[in-house]
C-alpha cells in the first residue's frame, strides 16, 4: 500500500464495516452517447447542450443504481505508441468528432467535478487501458470496480470483483431489470469462452471497430471451439500438428505474423501510473459552485435534485441537536 491514506481509513471515512466499491465510467462513450441520444436538446442560452445534460444525468444514475464510494471519469488522452507502431491504421476509419459534440466537451469538463467526479487520463493513454489499470488496483486492495463503458476489450478482466455496468436491455438479466453488472457469465454468453481467453479470441477474429484485421477464414465461433478446444492461443500454436481440422492449423501457420501483432494490439495494460490515488477519487459535490452552472444551463430538473441533496446534507438532524 502506497503512503497516505490507506484502504482501512477509507473503510472507516465512508461508512464503518461497508465494503468499497469504484466505479470508473468511459468518458468519450458516454459523452458521445449522451450526444446522440438527445441531440437538438439545448440550454437556456440556445447551446447544443445535450452531451452535457445527458453525461450529468448518466452520473446521477450510476449513482443511485450502484452506490459507489469512489468514482472517476476516465478519458482518452492520444494513443500509445505500441499501437500505432505496430498498427498506423489503427481506429483510423472512425470519423471526426461532430462539431456540435466538441463545442460542449469544455463546459462538461468543467461541471463533472462540480458534481463531484474526479476526471483522469494520462498522455498517450486510452481509456480502456487506464481503466484496467485502476480495475486491477482496486481489486489488489479487495475492493470491487465497476466500469461503465461499452469497450469489449474490457470483458478480458471481468470476475467477481470486476464488473461492467450496461443499461442495454439485451445484456439484462431479467426484463424487469433496469440496469445490469456483467461478468464472467456474460463473456460465455456471448464468446462461448472465459474473459482471459477474449484476448487470443479477439487476435484471431480481429476488431473492426478498431480497425484490427482478423486471420482470414477463422470466424467467432471457430475462434471459440480452438480455445475451448487446446485453452489458449498459445497453446495451440505451439502444439499445431495436433489442431483440427487441417485447414484451421493450415491457417494459423500463415498467420502467425499477423496473430503476434493482434496479440499485442488488443493486451491491455494493467499496471499503468494512476494519474491519481484510488483513495482519492472520493465522490465530493460542490453544491455552492454546482448549482450555479446548472442554473445558467437552465437544466432545472438537475439543479432541483442537487438542491434537494444539498439540504439534506446541511440540515441537522434530531441526533445532531440533541445529542
Amino acid at each position: 500500500m502506497e503512503s497516505g491514506i490507506s484502504s482501512a481509513a477509507i473503510h472507516h471515512r465512508i461508512h464503518p464495516h461497508s465494503f468499497v466499491k469504484l466505479l470508473l465510467v468511459d468518458g468519450y462513450y458516454y459523452a458521445y452517447r449522451s450526444f446522440h441520444a438527445l441531440l437538438g436538446f439545448h440550454n437556456a442560452h440556445g447551446e447544443p447542450a445535450g452531451a452535457v445534460f445527458g453525461f450529468l444525468k448518466a452520473l446521477r444514475r450510476m449513482q443511485r443504481d450502484l452506490g459507489p464510494n469512489l468514482a472517476a471519469v476516465v478519458w482518452d488522452q492520444g494513443m500509445p505508441a505500441r499501437r500505432t507502431e505496430l498498427l498506423p491504421e489503427y481506429k483510423a476509419q472512425r470519423d471526426e468528432m461532430p462539431e456540435s459534440l466538441q463545442v460542449q466537451l469544455p463546459r462538461l469538463r468543467e461541471l463533472i467535478p462540480l458534481l463531484g467526479f474526479s476526471s483522469v487520463s494520462l498522455p498517450d493513454t486510452e481509456a480502456d487501458d487506464l481503466m484496467a489499470s485502476y480495475a486491477i488496483a482496486a481489486q489488489t486492495r479487495g475492493w470491487e470496480a465497476v466500469m461503465a463503458t461499452s469497450d469489449k476489450d474490457l470483458y478480458q478482466i471481468v470476475g467477481p470483483s470486476i464488473r461492467i455496468y450496461s443499461t442495454h436491455k439485451n445484456d439484462l438479466a431479467t426484463p424487469k431489470d433496469t440496469f445490469a453488472l456483467l461478468e464472467a457469465e456474460t463473456v460465455q454468453r456471448k464468446w462461448g469462452i472465459k474473459p482471459e481467453q477474449l484476448g487470443d479470441l479477439l487476435s484471431l477474429v480481429g476488431d473492426s471497430a478498431d480497425n484490427i484485421p482478423g486471420v482470414h477464414g477463422i470466424g467467432p465461433k471457430g475462434a471459440a471451439n480452438l480455445l475451448n478446444r487446446h485453452g489458449s492461443l498459445a497453446a495451440a500454436l505451439a502444439n499445431l500438428e495436433g489442431v483440427e481440422p487441417v485447414k484451421t492449423r493450415e491457417k494459423l501457420a500463415a498467420a502467425r505474423a499477423q496473430i503476434a501483432k493482434n496479440q499485442e494490439m488488443v493486451r491491455l495494460d494493467l499496471d499503468l501510473p494512476l494519474p491519481t490515488r484510488p483513495e482519492e477519487l472520493l465522490i465530493r459535490p460542490q453544491y455552492e459552485t454546482l448549482l450555479p452552472a446548472l442554473a445558467k444551463e437552465g437544466f432545472r430538473s438537475l439543479h432541483a435534485e442537487m438542491e434537494k441533496e444539498w439540504s439534506q446534507k446541511t440540515t441537522p438532524t434530531q441526533g445532531d441537536l440533541f445529542g
